[in-house]
């Protein structure tokens, strides 16, 4: 307990990390979601195939594949770009923590897709019927009709998906963000204890995931509460 004590505030700012992660690449995953869906559900075949692409390459591929692909690929291509104009740079590093939060809401978006465009096929057509009879533009209608009856639909698996971002913010360490399964890392390294270090870790993020459950529990009763009025 005292090496866990010892390791205590580089554990908390690991943490730390680890939300913002998760708050950047869910904010991400939902607008690749969204574009995605829209892309899918689109009549342009050139755009829903791309979309479709998207989806398949992304679901498909490992996690961990497509985190280091996405790092050292944009790495290589900017050292390149960069070289092309100043041949004495060397090499342009990419912070790790854009890169690990792209990667993953890249990653997460393409599931949303497939959720998201499931929700907006299960909506009434007739209600969007209804909002153009009654005057409104698509635009409106979309906001205003379509994307708060979705949302009621997607969040039992918006909540998965979130559950899958939290999880896979681990996945950074192996690009060198200092985050909490890095820090698990080292303090194995010293302290010579890999169990206590990584059981902390398993603790925190079962911590982190159970309030994500509740959180998202709460949203679907209050997204249901009129269902529960008209019974």
């Amino acid at each position: 307990m005292a090496d866990l004590a010892a390791w205590g505030d580089d554990f908390l700012l690991g943490t730390l990390v680890v939300l913002k992660v998760f708050v950047v690449a869910l904010i991400m995953a939902v607008i690749f979601g969204l574009i995605g869906a829209a892309a899918r559900l689109s009549r342009n075949r050139i755009v829903s195939g791309l979309a479709k692409v998207y989806v398949v390459t992304f679901r498909g591929a490992p996690e961990i594949i497509i985190l280091l692909i996405f790092y050292f690929g944009i790495a290589v291509s900017l050292t390149a770009l960069v070289q092309y104009f100043d041949p004495a740079t060397k090499f342009v590093d990419i912070p790790p923590f854009w890169a690990g939060s792209t990667a993953i809401g890249l990653i997460v978006g393409a599931y949303m897709t497939e959720t998201f465009r499931g929700a907006f096929l299960g909506i009434d057509h007739g209600q969007v019927e209804s909002a153009y009879a009654l005057g409104l533009s698509k635009f409106q209608t979309f906001f205003h009709v379509r994307v708060p009856q979705m949302w009621r639909l997607a969040l039992p698996n918006f909540g998965n998906h979130m559950l899958s971002i939290m999880k896979d913010t681990a996945l950074i360490s192996v690009i060198g963000l200092e985050e909490i399964t890095f820090v698990a890392q080292m303090a194995t390294s010293v302290t010579r204890q890999p169990f206590t270090m990584y059981m902390t870790v398993a603790l925190i993020y079962l911590a982190i995931t159970t309030l994500i459950t509740f959180g998202v529990a709460a949203l679907e009763k209050y997204a249901n509460r009129h269902l529960r009025g008209a019974r």
